[in-house]
């Protein structure tokens, strides 16, 4: 039976109205970025790659320890989910569940996170989404190769992925904000899912949208709560969505799967105005897994490939407008990629390099020819930053501009003129104290002081006034 009955001749359903348009504009969103929605944006995209342990009671959980003793998260699987049920996978089908998780559910898990910052009181509202919405988040509806059919079940899918998460928190107090214990809730409860059909002349019905009902988990009572924050009782934690984002990881997925998970994992750490600092190693457990870095640095082989996979993935990031920037100590020139390092060559210097490196009579290529102990040295080496992509930067200017209005106020206020890297080292040597001592008395580490001593890093006002009163610098 044809999808679609020829027009005029069949009776559709009316859909019910859904929430308003993520992009007005056409290119960002407010997102809810808060850690929770991180940590299983990156459960969605690395799956398997995650270390799930078994619980007390012996279920398979991925749990997360917060930094600076904040507490933890611990997520785990259901079955896919249907209104008024929320029974928990057996054991032996939570692994099986996660090996037909999609990266693409993640894009689904951004979308929700950005219709309930648009709610007040996410916890006890409700957003309505419907297909033809997500397929222009995603672009999906330029797709050809797809029927309507197989787009409608592909959403299907990818939403009870989303919504097959259950999440544990365990916070400690962090300033005026109390310390909560939540247990094991949905992240994202789906309440309805509504099938709409078309009646073709002949009185049969063609499945032609659906509709989810969809509400935020009980964590955004606590991370996404306007009223808690603004009384200091709770979190409001909201970031910028490109929408180009979703459209490029729907794009490259199966190609550059690395590249989507890094994608993803840098909309979360970038930070307007800083430097990230990212170890090689870091974005390469982001991108491929534990499991196939620990490999990797056991066998040649797996080590020529994973770097060659790694150099392409960053070309896909800096293509998309995230380009890396190299630590010129670290991540020298001679162990950068080669299209890096064509960049900023001329026209015809890098057309000659493109005849050598493809020339029928000379068949290698130039990142083969990778310097002795590459490897070794990437596992040291990292990134200062990436760049934005323009329309990373609509939202987080504002606030960055807000901060470091701040910041200059505070300094102003204080009268504080900034160490140079000279006073800090001239002090330094005149105390005779070497680097690790001097990290040692201020608690720090030695590359910090380095960085510092090299203007690599800018210090901020507590720890000057700390390295003033160390190196005796009035």
């Amino acid at each position: 039976v044809p999808y679609q009955a020829k027009k005029g001749r069949c009776k559709i359903e009316t859909r019910a109205a859904t929430s308003p348009s993520l992009f007005p504009d056409g290119k960002s969103s407010p997102f809810a970025s808060a850690i929770v929605i991180w940590e299983a944006c990156n459960l969605l995209a690395q799956r398997r790659s995650l270390s799930w342990e078994r619980d007390v009671a012996g279920n398979l959980v991925y749990q997360r320890q917060l930094s600076q003793d904040r507490g933890a998260l611990t997520f785990q699987i259901t079955h896919p989910p249907l209104p008024n049920s929320q029974a928990t996978a057996p054991d032996a089908d939570t692994l099986a569940l996660l090996e037909n998780f999609d990266i693409r559910a993640a894009c689904l898990h951004l979308i929700f996170a950005a219709h309930a910052t648009a709610l007040e009181r996410p916890w006890e509202q409700e957003f309505v989404v419907d297909d033809q919405q997500l397929e222009e988040y995603l672009g999906m509806e330029k797709r050809k190769d797809l029927s309507k059919t197989a787009r409608l079940a592909l959403l299907q899918e990818l939403i009870q992925q989303v919504c097959q998460l259950q999440v544990a928190i365990e916070w400690s107090q962090q300033g005026r904000v109390m310390a909560f214990s939540l247990e094991a809730n949905p992240l994202w409860h789906l309440l309805e899912v509504r099938h709409h059909f078309q009646d073709d002349h002949l009185g049969c019905k063609h499945l032609v949208g659906l509709t989810f009902r969809v509400k935020a988990g009980e964590w955004s009572q606590y991370f996404l709560n306007k009223q808690g924050c603004r009384e200091s009782t709770a979190f409001y934690q909201y970031g910028n969505l490109p929408r180009s984002l979703l459209m490029e990881v729907m794009s490259i997925w199966q190609q550059h799967e690395g590249a989507a998970r890094m994608l993803l994992w840098l909309l979360f750490k970038m930070k307007m105005g800083k430097e990230q600092r990212i170890m090689v190693p870091t974005l390469m457990r982001v991108g491929y897994g534990e499991e196939k870095v620990v490999l990797a640095a056991s066998h040649r082989e797996g080590r020529k490939r994973l770097l060659r996979t790694f150099e392409s993935d960053l070309e896909v990031l800096n293509h998309y407008g995230l380009k890396p920037v190299f630590d010129p100590v670290t991540y020298p020139s001679e162990i950068q990629p080669l299209w890096a390092k064509l960049v900023d060559l001329p026209d015809d210097a890098e057309a000659a390099l493109e005849f050598w490196t493809n020339d029928g009579s000379n068949n290698t290529r130039l990142t083969d020819a990778a310097p002795r102990g590459k490897w070794n040295r990437l596992m040291n080496a990292r990134l200062l930053c990436f760049e934005m992509p323009k329309d990373w930067e609509t939202q987080s200017t504002a606030r960055s501009e807000k901060k470091q209005k701040r910041t200059t106020r505070k300094a102003s206020a204080r009268s504080v003129i900034s160490l140079s890297a000279q006073q800090i080292v001239a002090a330094r040597k005149d105390l005779q104290l070497s680097q690790r001592s001097l990290a040692t008395q201020i608690g720090k580490s030695q590359s910090w002081i380095r960085d510092v001593e090299s203007g690599r890093l800018r210090v901020n006002v507590k720890d000057q006034a700390l390295l003033r009163k160390v190196l005796g610098i009035a």
